[in-house]
């Protein structure tokens, strides 16, 4: 497979249930060949998503002085902003070559489960444009999980109780430009994202890449009006691997491009603490034995959050 499989969800959500089903074995395939699909039909506005990158870049265009106010300490970089080369991947001790912010859950209910999001003074519209952004990405998620309930002989609404409310991030990346060779760093090195799915805006730039089952890397590129979805480790742990969580990475640019940033917007479908990880029995067999202990959502997180240098022990 040399390129991201494309589905639209205006198929699942249409009330042709040809079309439906059709959606769902799509994107069911796409999930088990290589873990990442391409999705248009989803809930963001092309004046949305271009509104979010404008008041981004204005945030990271602020003085490292004026961002570090919001940068909480002992946060774990849940909420707010996290400096340039704090995180790094799994099994890797160099930090990756970018800075990010991150918009949490909206709680509307007490008492609160999570960290409080802060507003940015300096820029009068960029948490209300987020806190939409971030909305719309859950309710397209929720049905994305529901297709993949159905791929999976579930319940259509299985998923729903355990995100309602649930640790869901959007985090807004920027790569800056690159000033001197790298040592051994990449601005994001090959990795799985932790959570159930990824939903990703349109990238500016290239950059991102997606390892294939014979282990060669391909760029995945989302065209204008599409998000690339992928799986993460709570999705592989919970189906036994039969839906991948596939390693991608974001290379460094060719020389002559060091000079230019790189943005990226991906959300993290978080659930809730408390839902069980627990291989789903049907997806066990001899086959395919058993691959993971029994865990929790947020005990898995806990951990995954030490292992990416955000937490210690």
């Amino acid at each position: 497979m040399q390129q991201i499989p494309k589905v639209d969800l205006n198929d699942f959500l249409s009330a042709n249930q040809n079309d439906k089903k059709q959606f769902v074995a799509q994107l069911g395939s796409a999930f088990e060949e290589i873990g990442f699909v391409a999705l248009r039909g989803h809930f963001l506005s092309s004046k949305l998503m271009e509104d979010l990158y404008t008041e981004i870049k204005a945030f990271f265009d602020l003085s490292l002085e004026e961002k570090k106010q919001y940068e909480v300490e002992g946060g774990g970089g849940q909420r707010g902003y996290t400096s340039f080369g704090k995180e790094h991947a799994k099994d890797r001790k160099v930090g990756d070559l970018k800075e990010f912010w991150h918009f949490g859950q909206y709680e509307e209910t007490s008492p609160k489960l999570y960290p409080e999001n802060l507003n940015v003074n300096e820029l009068p519209v960029f948490n209300s444009v987020g806190k939409k952004t971030y909305k719309l990405l859950e309710k397209t998620a929720q049905h994305v999980l529901q297709a993949i309930a159905i791929h999976l002989n579930l319940e259509e609404h299985f998923f729903d109780s355990f995100i309602a409310n649930g640790n869901s991030i959007l985090r807004a990346i920027h790569y800056p430009p690159i000033t001197q060779e790298p040592e051994n760093a990449l601005r994001a090195a090959a990795h799985g994202d932790i959570n159930l799915i990824t939903l990703l805006m349109g990238a500016q730039g290239r950059g991102l890449q997606v390892m294939t089952n014979d282990g060669t890397w391909i760029d995945a590129i989302a065209e204008p009006d599409e998000l690339i979805i992928n799986m993460g480790d709570m999705m592989s742990r919970l189906t036994n691997n039969k839906l991948k969580s596939t390693l991608h990475q974001v290379v460094n640019p060719p020389k002559e491009a060091w000079g230019s940033s790189r943005y990226s917007i991906p959300f993290f479908m978080h659930p809730i603490a408390e839902m069980p990880l627990n291989c789903l029995p049907h997806c066990i067999s001899e086959q395919q034995p058993k691959a993971y202990d029994d865990t929790t959502a947020g005990a898995f997180l806990h951990q995954r959050l030490i292992e990416l240098g955000l937490i210690k022990k």
